[in-house]
């Protein structure tokens, strides 16, 4: 056996893993024909590193080690891409017991769309508010909210997909990119 097939089979599993990981969550925004191409790519890259390992099994174990390393090196890639990628946007709820501090009119003077609700939790009144926004800028909304609200219990959930029924979004929002909005004069 040659040297070089080990090499081969770790480095066609990172990719066909990766393909894997970020095919998923192309299935789970809905991108049929996205997720249709990422699979026939990942499928015959996987098949080739298979058939190069049941090939040279008797050869060498290193092989073997190779086909499990490349997958959890591919799990680890994979995982980094889509972080980096961030596809989708996500909605994120906030609920705030402070009464001293208006997390929708903080997120609104942001020139963020935030749907506000009057509710009552154990310790008395609370505000919650409700908005989507690209998954890209989650982390610093996140930070934003808390560093103007330290005690905001925060959640955020994936939405596959939304619909708007009206034209009350239809106003243009402000030019300025979300992290500017979020970091300006509190």
């Amino acid at each position: 056996m040659d040297w070089y097939i080990p090499l081969l089979i770790f480095l066609a599993r990172i990719v066909d893993v990766s393909l894997g990981t970020l095919r998923i969550v192309v299935v789970m925004r809905g991108h049929k024909f996205g997720a249709a191409a990422l699979g026939f790519l990942e499928v015959t890259i996987w098949l080739l590193a298979v058939s190069a390992v049941v090939t040279n099994v008797r050869d060498s174990w290193l092989t073997v080690v190779a086909y499990g390393g490349g997958f959890a090196t591919g799990t680890l890639v994979g995982m980094s891409i889509e972080e980096k990628l961030a596809i989708g946007r996500q909605l994120v709820r906030v609920v705030n017991i402070d009464s001293s501090k208006k997390v929708a009119e903080f997120l609104r003077r942001r020139n963020l769309r935030v749907t506000e609700i009057e509710g009552a939790g154990a310790t008395g009144r609370a505000e919650l508010c409700f908005f989507v926004v690209p998954r890209k800028v989650v982390a610093r909304v996140t930070h934003a909210i808390l560093q103007y609200c330290p005690d905001a219990y925060i959640t955020v959930e994936d939405i596959r997909s939304e619909t708007v029924g009206s034209t009350i979004f239809d106003k243009r929002p402000s030019a300025l990119p979300l992290w500017r909005r979020l970091i300006k004069a509190r």
